[in-house]
């Protein structure tokens, strides 16, 4: 796609204007109406030559995010050869108003696409009514807020309770934004599979230093993977950090290079002295004191908790970071 076209049909309006007042748009050919702002995520239909959309969000420079005629929610490419834009200030257009389908059942963060690595919007407030318009994948549901805006929450029944009728997704569902690196075969495979399906059910649950375990109202980070192995296969390990570590020590060969872990596999770290590898050249695996602990996706990415900051429960890559260089070793618990 040109990006100049695509920026010129930026440049025509503020995104903070869908919010504002009524945005509507002609389909000037033929273009993929999709899921996600991606093109790897599944395509809903095609909408054809002629057709109106509103606006719900253009903060993407690439991607704008529209409701059709018959009040589907997704995302179609910015570029002026497939959409013209046409303001109403009067807010008139053939798309019905969305009702609300569902409540939230607790504080959740509100993010600009399907993936804790997305931007925050706000944190979405108990009680407050949502609009669900679509379902990507199995772990967030994208939704329509009070004021028009459009977003993602998670699935998780603790955020959000379903009040009313959900549009059926496509047959075909987008996969989950979770690495799907090759996990061991056979019963440690599956086991694997389940411990990582049970943490990502507490995507964006708060972070308290110290949580209390066996409440899963917030957790720190040996909390998370402890509760994820105990739901999942019902194992208890040890409840803090570096027993976990000594833990995996005891059942298998610890492995002081990332890249040699597998999926499932637990990772521990040292504590943060900045974001250059420099400070860490001294450390020594095995002898310095542990401070953080995550479970391995695969692909460099981790799930973990570290923080009330970064919106709790998440999942981040590590590669060039200060992850990378504050890991100490890791292996599996199984």
């Amino acid at each position: 796609m040109c990006l100049l076209a695509a920026a010129t049909v930026w440049g025509a309006y503020p995104h903070s204007q869908a919010n504002a007042a009524q945005v509507s748009g002609s389909i000037q050919y033929g273009v993929n109406f999709r899921m996600a702002p991606n093109t790897s995520s599944t395509i809903i239909r095609m909408i054809g030559k002629g057709e109106e959309v509103v606006v719900l969000d253009s903060s993407n420079r690439n991607w704008l995010q529209v409701r059709d005629s018959k009040g589907k929610v997704g995302y179609i490419s910015s570029d002026s050869q497939y959409i013209q834009i046409n303001e109403s200030s009067s807010g008139s257009n053939n798309s019905p108003a969305l009702k609300t389908n569902a409540t939230i059942a607790a504080s959740v963060s509100f993010r600009t696409g399907p993936s804790t690595d997305a931007a925050r919007i706000r944190y979405m407030q108990k009680d407050e009514k949502v609009t669900i318009t679509g379902k990507p994948n199995s772990y967030w549901y994208a939704v329509t807020d009070a004021n028009g805006t459009a977003g993602y929450v998670s699935t998780d029944t603790k955020y959000i309770t379903v009040t009313g009728q959900v549009a059926t997704p496509p047959a075909t569902e987008e996969k989950p934004a979770v690495p799907e690196a090759k996990p061991e075969s056979g019963a440690a495979s599956k086991q694997v599979e389940a411990i990582i399906a049970a943490g990502m059910k507490y995507l964006g649950t708060p972070y308290e230093y110290g949580s209390k375990r066996d409440d899963t109202s917030t957790f720190d980070c040996s909390d998370l993977i402890r509760q994820m192995f105990k739901d999942a296969i019902g194992v208890t390990l040890p409840a803090d950090s570096r027993g976990q570590g000594n833990y995996v020590r005891s059942k298998n060969a610890a492995v002081t290079d990332w890249h040699k872990l597998k999926r499932g596999d637990l990772m521990f770290f040292m504590d943060y002295k900045g974001t250059s590898a420099s400070l860490y050249s001294g450390k020594i695996p095995f002898s310095t004191k542990i401070s953080h602990a995550a479970i391995y996706l695969g692909d460099g990415k981790v799930l973990h908790t570290y923080s009330k900051a970064s919106g709790g429960v998440r999942t981040d890559s590590i590669e060039g970071k200060h992850w990378e260089y504050r890991f100490l070793y890791g292996g599996s618990a199984l």
